[in-house]
């Protein structure tokens, strides 16, 4: 009688298999495999972006959308090498890749610089911040650990204590510098990834009720005075319209100003005429918003929401673990920026920070998101081989 299922192969063999599969697929075959759509809306998005920064320059490419486009191609080259390269490589190393920002994370609290808050280890030709490093390898290895564990496994509370240890280390080391938002990233990308890889709905509910509880103890003895400021000023802007309510008055104006097809390209009177803060980085969706209207605005969002589709179909198409949670998590990341950056813009999210994703000026950003979106392509290329 013939087995119902074919013998295991030895890893050795496996192994061989995989070498032959690896040489057959040439790095042409890989690139056709790429989800081009996705390409296109990012570059897209990256345009839009190279566009108001030099807006906010007065017309001029200097001194912010001349470096920020030689950073989009060195991330863009950087997307495309990471898609080109065998999946597995990644799910091998996530750890490393993780102990890596880990470190990176402790050096600034070593050898860290800025202007108020220590977040960045100056390069000299640029200035690294480790924590927007840290989102994409806290999803790797957290990706990589549920990928490991037993389905069963994952509502057993001793199955939890090493993904909370992997996200609590690096959000503490974070706080510390301290950014409370990126901080707070961190956790709900952790959460959802956790989400994701089965764990029982009620147990987030738990979670955040201990969170409320816990809210009196943290606005006491861990948020720093400007943070407690920042919370207030979001309650009642009015409060101090001239100091901490001054950023996001300017920007309900601008918002507001721009109707629904805007002022024109360059011709915005909040940010042109030096109302408007932090126009290039955590206000440059204010810009926008003035310049091209309601119209531009929902152009931008149709954009954001185009990519977060395609991550979606790219999820569908993935076979392991390891590939879903990471494409999930790295989609969940690119999404929290963009929402928690318009949300605080409007006025219905504190000022933490956040900058606009592949929009706003900044270079780690930028970067971190071109390798999150190398990942992701990467899972699509070699979807069904995984």
């Amino acid at each position: 009688m013939r087995p119902l299922l074919p013998p295991r192969r030895s890893q050795t063999a496996l192994l061989q298999a995989r070498s032959r599969e690896d040489e057959a697929d040439t790095i042409w075959r890989r690139v056709l495999r790429m989800d081009w759509l996705l390409i296109v809306l990012i570059v897209a998005l990256a345009g839009i972006g190279l566009a108001i920064l030099y807006s906010a320059a007065d017309g001029s490419w200097q001194p912010w959308a001349d470096r920020q486009a030689v950073r989009f191609g060195i991330g863009l080259a950087l997307m495309l090498t990471i898609a080109a390269t065998a999946f597995r490589i990644w799910r091998r190393f996530a750890y490393v890749f993780y102990a890596a920002a880990l470190l990176l994370l402790v050096a600034v609290e070593l050898v860290g610089v800025g202007d108020g808050s220590q977040r960045w280890i100056s390069l000299g030709f640029m200035n690294l911040q480790p924590s927007e490093t840290m989102k994409v390898a806290l999803v790797l290895a957290l990706a990589r650990y549920f990928h490991d564990l037993d389905a069963n496994q994952i509502d057993r509370a001793i199955a939890l204590i090493p993904p909370a240890l992997l996200t609590a280390v690096p959000a503490l080391l974070v706080m510390r510098q301290p950014d409370l938002g990126t901080a707070t990233i961190l956790i709900v990308l952790a959460a959802t990834v956790i989400f994701m890889a089965g764990l029982a709905w009620w147990k987030f509910a738990l979670a955040a009720i201990l969170a409320a509880a816990a809210g009196p103890v943290a606005w006491q003895y861990l948020l720093h005075d400007y943070q407690r400021d920042r919370i207030l000023t979001f309650l009642d802007p009015s409060r101090d319209p001239h100091g901490a309510g001054y950023h996001i008055l300017q920007s309900k104006i601008g918002l507001g100003s721009g109707g629904l097809f805007g002022k024109g390209f360059t011709g915005g009177t909040q940010s042109q005429l030096s109302f408007l803060p932090e126009k290039h980085t955590d206000f440059i969706f204010t810009l926008l918003a003035e310049e091209f209207g309601f119209f531009g605005s929902i152009l931008l969002v149709s954009i954001m929401i185009g990519i977060l589709a395609c991550c979606y179909a790219v999820m569908a198409r993935c076979q392991s673990v390891f590939a879903r949670l990471l494409v999930v998590g790295l989609a969940a990341n690119f999404f929290f920026y963009a929402f928690i950056n318009m949300g605080m813009v409007m006025g219905v999210l504190p000022v933490v920070g956040v900058p606009l994703p592949m929009v706003s000026y900044g270079g780690t950003s930028m970067l971190t998101l071109m390798i999150g979106f190398g990942f992701i392509q990467s899972a699509n290329v070699h979807a069904g081989r995984l």
